[in-house]
């Protein structure tokens, strides 16, 4: 447990960096991203930020759709904490209107679990989906 936790958070934390300079990509979250702010309490409080962040595309529902759909190599679920990658996207998930404004859920956010699958494949499966945008 402990070796796929560790490399769930190297995975998470890597791609939040890549993600965070894409210009497809409009926000990440991810605590351990220097931008976060949470970031200060998140390195003194945790030995990782976890396997999952959240980020929102540079477009709309469909945009987040399509890269969504692009994507080969996760599953569409809301599980979290097993071995493969997960994706979701929030808006469309059931959630009145109403609950997605208190929750910040805009129609553009992604949310994703990253697994144990290699680092340079998730990428190029990621930056190939975001091309579809």
């Amino acid at each position: 447990m402990a070796l796929r936790v560790e490399a769930q958070n190297r995975t998470a934390l890597r791609m939040a960096r890549l993600l965070e300079r894409h210009p497809k990509v409009e926000r990440v979250n991810y605590p351990w991203l220097e931008s976060s702010p949470w970031h200060g309490v998140a390195r003194r409080q945790m030995t990782g930020a976890g396997g999952v962040i959240s980020f929102e595309v540079a477009s709309d529902m469909r945009g987040a759709m399509r890269f969504v759909d692009a994507l080969e190599l996760p599953f569409i679920a809301t599980s979290l904490g097993g071995c493969e990658s997960l994706v979701q996207q929030p808006a469309i998930m059931g959630k009145s209107d109403a609950e997605k404004a208190e929750n910040g859920i805009k129609d553009n956010l992604v949310r994703f679990s990253f697994g144990i699958e290699k680092f340079e494949d998730l990428k190029d499966d990621i930056l190939q989906a975001l091309e579809k945008i």
